[in-house]
């Protein structure tokens, strides 16, 4: 089975979310993926449901950035974020307590 596109990834990203994990929740997390097949696309959670849109967001509430290798080994489960953020392989900018909680909110 081939690797995921990035785009797919994103693609797939609502359904992975679980809204029992976000109450309370209401936040605008921006990707920026980089290198080859990467992209910007961000996430809208409010009232435990969760929006993906391509492009930038105006006023995001978390920045995270990452390559696209990096990317699709973390969503497959190859590589822990908090791995990769001491590595500077993932970089986070804006409310980190909500970074720490994004994992678990898509089921990753």
């Amino acid at each position: 089975m081939a690797m995921p596109t990035v785009q797919e990834t994103f693609e797939a990203m609502a359904s992975r979310f679980r809204p029992e994990r976000a109450q309370g929740v209401r936040a605008v997390v921006q990707y920026h993926i980089t290198g080859e097949g990467g992209g910007s696309y961000y996430a809208e959670i409010a009232d435990g449901s969760c929006t993906i849109h391509q492009g930038s967001a105006p006023s995001p509430t978390t920045t995270i950035t990452i390559s696209a290798p990096d990317w699709l080994d973390l969503v497959a489960g190859k590589l822990q974020g908090q791995l990769a953020f001491m590595q500077g392989r993932l970089k986070v900018t804006g409310d980190m307590g909500l970074a720490m909680r994004l994992a678990g909110m898509f089921g990753l």
